[in-house]
């Protein structure tokens, strides 16, 4: 009886330790996934990366980017939370981002002080193959004239063949410019009331990524430098207010909107003015990139600098406070005549600086970077079509 009181004491006591430590192993488990929050704690940029052939969604965090899908799987491996699928394509994770956004919160937050460089999913971020960051998107919509300098300066003389920027505005009335376009009246312009003017580029003929060159179509001399801050749309958004615009905004981009300043044809004399199509659609006339950023990393969206070098040259600086048409305006207003989809673009219009006021254009040889504060740097070397 002895015995077996002792032994069972000591069964007793080697499972009350064994038990403990299940407890603490539990305990630890859940500690660390209490502690992983699945908030916006961590900021992040988003990228489409090239990998096996192949490309994939990458999350951009300090130097580095992380393959999502690897990450992924690693945080589940490490941090016990449980599976979750992500979609591996921009446009795709665009769409389901409500659902998704918690997880990619928990990616950033686990991997804030930086992922271990041996790990197959992650990359230095000079040396990865960054893409444009959707290929591609429904539409993309620019806006004409949206800096108060830029359209004073476009109006500087009546020389037509110098501005795409100058639709007619009510043929013979208010004078002021070329083809109408009378830069007297911007102070005038209610925002709310007025409607801006858009144009549109062709998201699969237009976009290349960041160090993708522009080629220059033969006969095309008088290529313009346009940096712009793209916003993209999150949600379908379909006769959508200015004060409910914000909600249906995922995040913000770089765009160049390659612009031809002449060589436009003229082949129709009852148009008269500028051949937009001609003009701004041109094959790769829109680089795109390279990251974007959710739009709760970047609060300051009013107010960022947008500048443009020409091979190396500061040629545009202003920000995006000098907006005519601020983009709640923009959405508001693209939103009232078509839907846009998750993924879209809306391209804001760009600053001061451009050649057509300076009288300059880009050639082969050249290299038009454009750096927008948060989001990066967008590089197009100018080449010779080369076909």
């Amino acid at each position: 009886m002895d015995r077996f009181t002792a032994g069972g004491a000591g069964w007793s006591w080697s499972m009350g330790a064994l038990v403990l430590g299940l407890v603490v192993a539990i305990s630890s488990c859940s500690s660390t996934t209490a502690q992983l929050s699945d908030a916006p704690d961590t900021p992040f940029k988003l990228a489409t990366i090239g990998v096996g052939g192949g490309e994939v969604v990458g999350v951009v965090l300090g130097g580095q980017i992380l393959e999502l899908a690897g990450a992924n799987a690693h945080l589940v491996a490490e941090a016990g939370v449980g599976p979750m699928d992500l979609p591996n394509e921009m446009r795709a994770l665009i769409e389901s981002w409500e659902a998704t956004a918690p997880r990619m919160y928990q990616i950033a937050n686990f991997f804030q002080d930086g992922a271990d460089a041996s790990l197959p999913f992650v990359h230095a971020e000079d040396g990865a193959s960054v893409e444009a960051p959707i290929k591609y998107p429904w539409n993309i919509l620019a806006a004409a004239a949206n800096y108060k300098a830029h359209a004073e300066g476009m109006a500087g003389d009546d020389d037509e063949e110098d501005a795409e920027e100058e639709p007619a505005q009510g043929r013979g009335g208010g004078g002021g410019g070329r083809g109408g376009f009378d830069p007297s009246r911007i102070a005038e312009i209610d925002p709310a009331r007025e409607a801006p003017v858009m144009f549109a580029k062709s998201p699969r003929s237009g976009i290349i990524g960041t160090g993708e060159p522009y080629y220059v179509p033969p006969g095309r001399g008088r290529i313009d430098w346009e940096g712009e801050m793209a916003v993209i749309i999150g949600k379908p958004a379909y006769l959508v207010s200015a004060e409910e615009s914000l909600d249906y905004v995922f995040g913000y981009s770089i765009m160049y909107d390659v612009s031809d300043r002449g060589g436009r044809v003229r082949e129709v004399s009852m148009f008269p003015g500028p051949n937009w199509f001609d003009g701004k659609s041109t094959n790769r006339g829109a680089p795109f990139g390279p990251y974007i950023v959710p739009k709760e990393f970047m609060p300051n969206h009013d107010a960022l600098r947008v500048r443009t070098w020409v091979n190396g040259e500061l040629m545009q600086d202003q920000t995006t406070a000098d907006l005519i048409w601020p983009q709640e305006h923009l959405i508001a207003y693209t939103t009232s005549i078509l839907t846009l989809y998750p993924g879209d673009v809306i391209a804001t219009g760009t600053p001061s600086g451009t050649g057509a006021e300076r009288g300059e254009f880009v050639g082969a040889g050249d290299v038009v970077e454009i750096e927008i504060d948060g989001i990066g740097r967008l590089t197009t070397p100018i080449e010779d079509y080369p076909g």
